[in-house]
């Protein structure tokens, strides 16, 4: 293929690729009919667009085999572009199926940022301001092309979603809007410094994934891209992708085990020596607190089961976005790991199809919100986010005794006490038979006597005292089925030595914590903690039982991806000690609990 002409080369569309629809597609709903239907899909492989002086990105365009201009779908990360149609599960394949949106009457473009791959310039710290000028001029490019109608929309997950509220900002006169799943719009809270702590479990593995030597030169002929499709995304995935994702953990602990690039280990270095703070952090700070700045229709969604990871941003989005209100649309999804996130593309191509081609498929007419909800295992909706109308649940925990004991949940706070806990270093050697005399988490219970639904921001308040200067504190809700089985619903984490909170940047769904200027702890003397945990709305059930854990390691307490949950182990606590819960007035949980349906 032919860069510089835009033709299609002929062994590149010789086998046309197959499209997977894999994971959630609909939030609770049915469109009316597609704009378009049946186009097929062939690929333009390598198109080189100038964003500056002998500098180009290489972008690979799908469009329908019909002739025609059509929307463009645009894809811009960091990530190598060459596996982005082959379906296979790599954890950078995040675009969605290319088939699936040249078949639906649109073009999808899959664009590598500069230094990754037949881009050219040179690799930078992720999500730099320059990778966002180079997004704007990619949209209009695409704009102008002679497969495009002059409409651009974006979509993607994760990497690709980050990237469209930032450019959304700088509103390029072509983008109409945008759909994006699972991103962050504050990069120093929501990935960096989780809690206050910086994460290397996730960047090991993100960076040992995405950008060794072998991305970096990775190139995959259109051809190759095809065939492997029609073995990734038939139906034989619904036989090896569980057996692969029971694996998921030692799949993870390989790519650990991969050597990145050196400019790439400079970025992790500066990551966990240099960036405890705002100003020394290498991360760029995100839209957040900018977002007014977007005026563009979008969708956001939410993935409930990134615990550490993928969180808070999308409510930031929704809650501060400039976009007017009947133009903003929040979705919360079920907890959910699957690769590759072929999740949401038909929610996005009815999204896309009400706003380029002016379908009347029921769109504009969707809640500002639908979220999935544990235990009753239906989409319900709102008109916003928190649910107007919710009223605050406190619940207070109290002692039953022993610190391994599990405790209650109280609807009153009671007399006081305490109840301590163990907090061991990730890691950290102890005698054998150590967890039989220390307990390293504290377990709270709620009896459930009637139906109730629990949704909205879920905020935890502890007084809290340590026998160090500083700690770690991870708070964990669950819920335990009458037959004994239980699920992970939401965590929250904080550094009690980073406890100030920092209103300008919270939002309604999430307490910002300022961690610029750690306070050591007094040891014996407590403080407050305030700190919120990831929403998951819930029904529980009588002969249920809600739980509240606290404990000082995320490993402690974590799921596993097997189960549709994703969380990164955190290397804390710094030290060895002995941590106390006080209980009484300052010590609660809060949720928002609906009205009775």
């Amino acid at each position: 293929m032919t860069a510089k002409t835009g033709k299609p080369g002929f062994f590149d569309n010789l086998v046309a690729p197959k499209g997977g629809l894999f994971g959630a597609q609909l939030a609770g709903w049915t469109p009316g009919p597609a704009a378009k239907s049946g186009l097929g899909c062939r690929v333009l492989a390598d198109q080189m667009v100038e964003v500056a002086p002998s500098i180009s990105l290489a972008a690979d365009v799908y469009v329908p085999k019909a002739p025609g201009r059509w929307p463009a779908v645009i894809c811009f990360a960091a990530y190598s572009k060459e596996l982005q149609a082959a379906g296979v599960p790599a954890g950078n394949n995040e675009t969605g199926s290319p088939p699936v949106f040249t078949d639906r009457g649109y073009a999808h473009v899959i664009v590598t940022r500069r230094g990754m791959g037949r881009s050219g310039g040179a690799d930078a710290v992720y999500l730099n301001d320059t990778d966002v000028e180079d997004h704007a001029k990619v949209i209009q490019w695409a704009a102008a092309q002679p497969w495009c109608d002059g409409q651009v929309v974006l979509f993607g997950t994760s990497y690709y979603g980050l990237t469209q509220p930032q450019v959304a900002r700088l509103r390029p006169p072509a983008l109409k809007g945008f759909f994006t799943n699972e991103m962050c719009t504050d990069f120093f809270r929501h990935i960096a410094m989780f809690g206050g702590a910086p994460q290397p479990d996730f960047f090991a593995l993100w960076m040992g994934a995405n950008f060794t030597p072998l991305q970096f030169r990775l190139h995959l002929p259109p051809l190759l891209r095809a065939v492997v499709s029609h073995i990734t995304n038939s139906a034989l995935k619904h036989l090896w992708w569980p057996q692969v994702k029971k694996r998921m953990t030692r799949i993870m602990k390989a790519f650990q085990r991969q050597v990145p690039t050196p400019q790439t280990r400079q970025l992790f270095a500066g990551l966990m020596l240099d960036g405890k703070t705002r100003a020394t952090s290498v991360l760029p700070a995100g839209p957040s607190g900018a977002l007014g700045d977007i005026e563009v229709s979008f969708v956001v969604v939410q993935n409930a089961g990134y615990l550490n990871l993928h969180q808070f941003g999308a409510y930031d989005l929704f809650e501060n976005a400039g976009t007017p209100k009947d133009q903003r649309w929040l979705i919360i999804g079920p907890a959910a790991y699957d690769l590759p996130v072929y999740a949401w593309q038909l929610e996005a191509l009815a999204f896309f199809d009400h706003l380029v081609y002016g379908a009347d498929n029921g769109y504009a007419a969707q809640p500002r919100v639908r979220y999935w909800t544990e235990g009753a295992k239906d989409y319900r909706s709102a008109s916003d986010w928190p649910l107007p109308g919710s009223t605050p649940l406190r619940l207070f925990p109290a002692s039953n005794g022993a610190d391994a004991a599990t405790h209650r949940l109280d609807r009153a706070p009671g007399e006081g006490g305490t109840n301590r806990w163990a907090a061991v270093p990730l890691g950290a050697i102890v005698t054998a038979g150590f967890d039989a005399v220390e307990s390293q988490r504290l377990t709270f219970e709620l009896p459930v006597d009637e139906e109730m639904e629990l949704t909205g921001p879920v905020t935890v308040s502890l007084s809290f005292s340590s026998n160090e200067i500083d700690s770690y504190v991870v708070a964990r809700t669950g819920v335990v089925f009458a037959d004994g089985g239980y699920q992970i619903l939401s965590m929250g984490a904080i550094r009690p030595a980073c406890r100030r909170l920092d209103a300008a940047r919270s939002t309604a769904t999430e307490i910002a914590i300022d961690i610029d200027q750690p306070e050591p702890l007094t040891p014996g003397v407590p403080v407050t903690l305030r700190f919120s945990l990831t929403p998951q709305p819930v029904v529980l059930k009588p002969g249920e039982r809600l739980v509240l854990d606290i404990a000082s390691r995320t490993d402690l307490l974590r799921s596993d991806v097997s189960h549709g949950h994703a969380q990164f182990d955190m290397q804390v606590p710094p030290y060895y000690a002995r941590n106390t819960l006080h209980y009484g007035p300052d010590t609660f949980i809060e949720l928002r609990r609906t009205g009775q349906r």
